[in-house]
Order: structure tokens, then sequence, then C-alpha cells
């Protein structure tokens, strides 16, 4: 019994440690100060007012969405034939692909920005929307192979089998069989992926450009020289935008999709 009080204890700690500077970062945002102070004087929405107003911050805003979602679609594209083939066939050098495949996420961030940037944007001499889409999608693959293959895990490929048997081709099967059966690996990989990307910071720093930035970049470079509270209701309009996408695919999928 003791150990258990303990245990919940430690884990409201944990949790308070985690949400209470969401909590007083989202108080901030209401704020009437021209900096960032708790606790607050007064109470505006005028911070908000600002980001709408501010052009860096909307052009930021679109081209992190726009950049996120092509990166996602294309590591989905290429994660989920990956990993099928990863799941479905024994090969040579799999523990080699596999490897390779989740490599991003073993090296650090910065490691993978400053390599990409040497060798896209000083070699190739890319355009930088190209050079960050390659970067991020860099990034989101391993996301998507390693979710997808998680599904696939607790596929029973017999089923395949049966409907090969039954006349249907393979890329039929594949995708009227294979794929209606992992719908909650693909949706959690799209979700884990856009995410990553959206906020990914040390891979965008490097392949920015003049003009060009995403938006966790533009709001580093906005802290850098100015500690209003315009930061902190950007904070809360990503997190009520999060807490939406949520609730949506809570009533269309239901969060237990995600734990099959």
């Amino acid at each position: 019994m003791l150990k258990n009080k303990g245990l919940t204890i430690f884990s409201c700690l944990v949790f308070a440690f985690l949400f209470l500077p969401l909590l007083l970062m989202a108080v901030t945002a209401f704020g009437e100060a021209s900096t960032i102070t708790f606790p607050i004087e007064g109470f505006t929405l005028k911070w908000f007012g600002n980001v709408f107003a501010s052009n860096a911050f909307m052009e930021a805003l679109k081209l992190s969405t726009v950049l996120a979602l092509l990166a996602t679609l294309l590591g989905l594209i290429i994660g989920i034939p990956a990993a099928y083939a990863l799941a479905r066939y024994t090969m040579k050098g799999k523990a080699f692909l596999k490897g390779f495949f989740l490599s991003p996420t073993i090296v650090p961030g910065i490691v993978v920005g400053y390599a990409i940037y040497q060798f896209v944007v000083v070699s190739l001499r890319m355009p930088i929307f190209e050079s960050l889409l390659l970067g991020h999608f860099l990034v989101v693959l391993p996301y998507s192979i390693r979710i997808v293959s998680s599904s696939l895990e607790q596929f029973d490929f017999s089923i395949e089998e049966v409907a090969w048997t039954l006349g249907c081709n393979k890329w039929k099967t594949f995708f009227k069989i294979v794929i209606p059966n992992i719908t909650s690996g693909i949706s959690a990989a799209f979700m884990l992926s856009f995410i990553n990307s959206f906020n990914n910071i040390p891979v965008s720093m490097f392949l920015s450009g003049p003009g060009v930035s995403t938006l966790p970049t533009a709001l580093m470079n906005h802290i850098e020289y100015n500690y209003d509270p315009t930061v902190s209701a950007i904070s809360v309009l990503l997190m009520l935008a999060t807490i939406a996408i949520m609730f949506v695919v809570e009533k269309t999928l239901g969060i237990a999709a995600f734990t099959k």
C-alpha cells in the first residue's frame, strides 16, 4: 500500500514537472506587460493579434505546414513499402537496412542538418525549399518505417496468401488487404512524422535561407531580439491546434486504435 502511494506521488510530481511550464506559458500569453512575466499584469488578447498581424510568422507557419505535410507524405510513400518489405521477406542485409533506415533517429539532428547542408546546398546548390524538404523527409522517414513496422508485426500474412490463392494479384492484395489492416499504424505514423517535421529546429536552421524560415526558426529569431508574450500566444495557438487534431482523431479512429 505504501509502495503504491509513493508511486502515485512520484507520478503526480512528474506530471506537474511536465505540465506546469505549459500552464505558466499559457497564462503569460494574456498579460498586458511588454515582456513575459508571471504573475501577469492585467488581461489582454493583443498578443494573439500580433501573431496574425505578423507577416513573418504567417509565412513561416505556412511554410512549416506545407513542408511538414509534404515530408510526411513522402515519408509514408517510401516508408510503408520499406516497412512491408522488412516485415514480409527474409533477405540478406536485413539488419543493416533496418539500421540504415533508422539511422537519422540515432545521429544527432544538428549532425544530420550539417551533413545535408554540405551535400545538398554547398555541393549540389539545390534551392532552399527543396533542401528543406529533403532534410525533413530524412527526419520523418524513420518514424514512418518504425511505426508501420510495428503494425505489420501484428498482421497475419496468411490472410494475404489466401487472397493470392483466390486470384487477387499482389498489388490489389496490398491495397485491399494489407493497407486497411494497418490503418491505425499509418495514422499514428502520419501524426508523429508531421509533428516532428513541424517542430524540427536543427535541420531547419542549417537549410533555411534569406526570407525563408520555418516557424520554430522564426520563433527563435524573434526571441533573440524580443521577449514579448507574442511567443507565448503562438505556443497557445499551437497547443489548441494539437488538441483539436487529437479530438478529430479520437472521433474518427479512436485513441485505442493507436495502442493495438
